[in-house]
């Protein structure tokens, strides 16, 4: 409970990211913009997605010719319009879970470096002066491998959404050609 008071909060962060190095804090902003992305397009497929397709099925009911080449051009093109908005930012996010255990692994092998310069500045290999490192070791992996998980489940869901969306506005689109030749 006491973790809701904003200083403690604060406290424990800092504390967390002392203990992880300077990796650390690159970690957390890369995850901070990775998850601004996320709720950017949670709040896109809760609300502004049907709009996009109200809007092409609207352009597309609009016109009286729904069987030339043309109008099978126009009907790509409104398509493919709203599929790009339905699937901006995708490869964006995908790219920062791509990126968040790489920095992980930077972070251990910084960690670990530090551990070896303790290491040849004692002459020895005591445990209590090599903690500091392991820790700046291990606890960017974990970050890293934390954040890449948590983007993954979300960029897999947006790409099945892309496609069921594709599909259904494909197959909307074409009801109202079919309506169109009756």
């Amino acid at each position: 409970m006491e973790l809701l008071n904003p200083a403690i909060a604060f406290d424990a962060i800092r504390d967390f990211l002392g203990a992880g190095g300077q990796v650390l804090a690159i970690i957390m902003v890369v995850t901070f913009f990775m998850w601004a992305l996320i709720v950017e397009r949670l709040m896109y497929w809760s609300g502004a997605h049907a709009g996009v397709v109200k809007r092409a099925q609207r352009a597309w009911s609009a016109r009286s010719d729904h069987q030339s080449w043309y109008a099978h051009a126009i009907r790509e093109r409104l398509i493919s319009e709203a599929m790009q908005e339905a699937s901006r930012f995708n490869n964006v996010i995908r790219a920062l879970v791509a990126v968040t255990p790489l920095l992980g692994l930077l972070g251990t092998v910084t960690g670990m470096v530090q551990v070896f310069d303790v290491m040849a500045v004692t002459g020895s290999s005591n445990a209590r002066l090599m903690a500091a490192g392991i820790s700046k070791a291990t606890i960017p992996t974990m970050a890293g491998l934390v954040a890449s998980l948590s983007g993954l489940i979300f960029i897999n869901t947006f790409d099945r959404n892309v496609q069921k969306a594709q599909h259904r506005i494909s197959d909307n689109l074409l009801v109202e050609s079919d309506r169109g030749r009756a």
